[in-house]
């Protein structure tokens, strides 16, 4: 517990006296800032968990994909990984896919039969099958950036916003010494520090934007580049077993 000098001490010093000798307009800008800050953090954290549960996720499911003798294999047995955009690609592509081996993506107890009976698909089929899974990488790729705007505009607005405050508060500030026809330093010093405390505000909101902007960033455009490699997997393993080229199709 503060000590009541101590109270005193904040109270006539720092962030806590700039704070109450700003104006209006600053208090103002400063609420706005600390609501955008607490919202571009919500947004980071919630990003970062989203990222930790894909990645988890993706990797369980492409250990499963790739230990699986058929690429149909996870599809036809009802497999769920509902955190993985992967997954989300590979299901695009096995609905396709089985739409043009056997006429609906439905799956019923004569799967297998009728998988097994069906002829391989010619290239344009095929090529269908590379766009479904083309399109649902684009959708994931925009799920995953989804609200990374936030931190961009947090980034590149909250010093501009700061700043604004900044100068209405020196403004102001002269417009009142000019008032009271009393230049000294004691009536500049309390509006100035109040005015320069919405600069240092938007600061404290952009920096751990910054930060945390590049950081999702990177990541992000690692995952969307490891989705287009597994779709250029799965589309090379679709052409192994169902592409009609003139050879037997593998067992």
């Amino acid at each position: 517990m503060l000590m009541p000098h101590a109270v005193n001490f904040f109270a006539e010093v720092g962030i806590v006296y700039a704070f109450w000798h700003s104006n209006l307009a600053g208090k103002l800008v400063i609420a706005f800032l600390v609501f955008g800050s607490i919202f571009s953090w919500s947004v980071m954290l919630m990003k970062i968990v989203m990222i930790r549960r894909a990645k988890a996720e993706t990797s369980r499911f492409l250990r499963r994909f790739r230990v699986a003798r058929k690429p149909l294999a996870i599809y036809q047995n009802r497999e769920i990984y509902s955190n993985s955009p992967a997954y989300a690609v590979y299901l695009a592509g096995c609905k396709e896919l089985t739409f043009h081996l056997l006429g609906t993506p439905e799956l019923d107890d004569t799967f297998s039969s009728r998988l097994a009976e069906a002829d391989r698909i010619s290239a344009t089929a095929m090529n269908a099958v590379r766009s479904a899974m083309e399109r649902e990488v684009g959708e994931q790729a925009l799920r995953l950036e989804d609200r990374m705007t936030v931190l961009a505009t947090a980034v590149s607005g909250a010093p501009f916003l700061g700043l604004l405050g900044t100068v209405w508060g020196v403004m102001d500030t002269f417009s009142a010494i000019a008032a009271s026809n009393n230049a000294s330093l004691t009536t500049m010093a309390p509006g100035v520090s109040g005015a320069l405390i919405t600069t240092v505000t938007g600061l404290l909101v952009a920096i751990p934007a910054m930060f945390g902007y590049n950081f999702l960033v990177v990541t992000l455009r690692g995952m969307i580049l490891q989705l287009d490699n597994f779709a250029a997997e799965l589309a090379s393993s679709f052409d192994h077993r169902y592409l009609d080229t003139g050879s037997p199709a593998p067992r």
